[in-house]
């Protein structure tokens, strides 16, 4: 696949893609689906819409190359992964300009994601010595029980569209690594970067078939890759309401589930905090890629004793926050559509009617250098319901809402009157609170006196309606193997 053509800024022709099936590119005769740029609405591309032949395909390409690469030596797919690991960091100038132009993020920013998918599989890589079985003391004579790590089969990778390239790599490395083949689904409004990963790793030589980059829609060709019974296990990045189409389209293979949901995540800030570093935290937990993250800070509880000097800081904060064209590095790209657009200006509305107080009104902007795209400026509301529709829909843009809070239990008490369980933000130096945390937040993952931004080696997952299971880590790692036991005995 030749992506020069989305390597200029004019002059060139739109890209039309094709799908990377069984170790060659495969177009096929399907419609066509636009791919646009949300900074100007030009047309980048176009993208094959399979259906139920390109499911058929690409699982019936996997299913075959899963018995040989599940046979190889762990350590000779972990040295293709690492090779992959490296092709994505030598072109991550290519990568990341890709991820600006489909997504909308600042090129800094993309450059960051392209650095987290060259780690994710990088990372992975290093987990072929160490997988393990074990063998267990029988209750018979003559006889051992071993208990085995193998691969599951078939993965179905579908990733969202907020960081196409680094979601496509942390289900890559893992499963690959384990010794599933995979069919990644990249996701119809950010298709480049995955397809573009599906070319390096052609480049590398991984065998036809262990990896298949497709792509359409998630309500046709993502039903028909979950719903068939070649699909081992499914690992999908998305939002909770493609979560529960999945979990219901899942149910009648009993397919294995890996969801990655939506999040809600409350920022407490205490009166003992430090609060210029409370505010930095919260910028950067709440605008970063335009507040299109699943663990961004999307409502903030603030002591009533600091929640005036807090408010004051954030929206002055917020308001020197730059908004521009992805390449000129500004804070704030575009958002990803006029869909999302749209939707987060209805959430305000809605706030708003229902009471909320407008500390910063940005909102939607169109005129002048913004006429063209999807651009919306940071936009700050105060709210005293904890039913507000900003404090309990996920927002997922440069909005935030701030509530009141008298004290410690009530701020946790609204924190957890929520449906989501991903992430939470806490900023207190109080060592009982501290450690009451882990006891009494609903939350899988918190970050304590810092702003946002898992590591590898930890364990990114979600409870409630963001969603079951996990990646990252060990336990990412085995959540791409199943066990075997075996009942060896030797007596003649």
């Amino acid at each position: 696949m030749d992506f020069s053509q989305l390597f200029s800024q004019s002059g060139q022709q739109p890209l039309h893609a094709d799908m990377f099936i069984n170790g060659r590119w495969h177009s096929g005769d399907h419609p066509r689906i636009e791919v646009d740029n949300p900074a100007n609405e030009s047309l980048l591309g176009t993208i094959g819409e399979g259906g139920e032949d390109i499911a058929d395909a690409a699982l019936a390409a996997a299913s075959r190359a899963q018995r040989d690469w599940g046979r190889r030596p762990a350590i000779e797919r972990g040295r293709l992964v690492a090779r992959l690991a490296a092709e994505v960091a030598a072109h991550s100038e290519q990568l990341a300009h890709i991820i600006s132009l489909e997504q909308g993020k600042p090129l800094a920013q993309a450059q960051g994601e392209v650095e987290a998918a060259s780690n994710f599989l990088d990372y992975s890589s290093h987990w072929a010595r160490r997988i393990e079985g074990e063998i267990v003391a029988s209750d018979n004579p003559h006889e051992e029980i071993q208990i085995r790590s193998l691969p599951v089969g078939v993965v179905v990778a579908l990733t969202a569209w907020n960081y196409p390239a680094a979601l496509a790599a942390r289900k890559l490395g893992p499963a690959l690594v384990a010794g599933n083949t995979v069919v990644l689904l990249s996701h119809e409004i950010t298709p480049f970067s995955g397809l573009f990963i599906a070319a390096l790793a052609e480049r590398v030589g991984f065998p036809p078939g262990v990896i298949n980059v497709v792509t359409g829609r998630g309500a046709q060709l993502g039903r028909a890759l979950v719903e068939d019974p070649r699909s081992d296990l499914i690992s999908m990045t998305g939002s909770t309401r493609a979560g529960r189409e999945i979990f219901r389209s899942a149910a009648d293979e009993l397919k294995i589930l890996r969801l990655e949901l939506g999040g809600k995540a409350p920022f407490i800030v205490m009166e003992d905090a430090d609060i210029d570093k409370a505010v930095a935290a919260a910028v950067t937990a709440r605008y970063t890629n335009c507040g299109q993250i699943c663990t961004c800070n999307e409502r903030m509880y603030l002591h009533e004793s600091i929640a005036d000097e807090f408010s004051e800081k954030f929206v002055a904060a917020s308001q020197r926050l730059t908004i521009g064209d992805p390449f000129s590095n500004p804070d704030l790209g575009p958002k990803v559509s006029r869909v999302e657009v749209d939707k987060i200006d209805q959430l305000v509305s809605s706030s708003v009617e229902a009471g909320a107080q407008m500390l910063l009104k940005g909102g939607p902007l169109n005129e002048g250098d913004y006429a063209n795209g999807y651009w919306y400026a940071p936009t700050v509301i105060e709210t005293r319901q904890n039913t507000s529709p900003l404090i309990t829909q996920e927002a997922f843009g440069p909005v935030a809402v701030i509530q009141r809070v008298s004290d410690f239990e009530q701020a946790l008490a609204f924190a957890n009157d929520s449906d989501y369980g991903l992430s939470a933000y806490v900023f207190t130096r109080n060592m009982q609170r501290l450690m009451r945390l882990p006891q009494e937040l609903r939350f899988a993952e918190l970050y304590i006196n810092r702003s946002n931004g898992e590591q590898v080696q930890g364990y990114h997952s979600g409870w409630r309606h963001s969603g079951i299971g996990g990646e990252d880590g060990k336990h990412g790692f085995s959540a791409y193997l199943k066990k075997q036991t075996t009942y060896l005995n030797w007596e003649d």
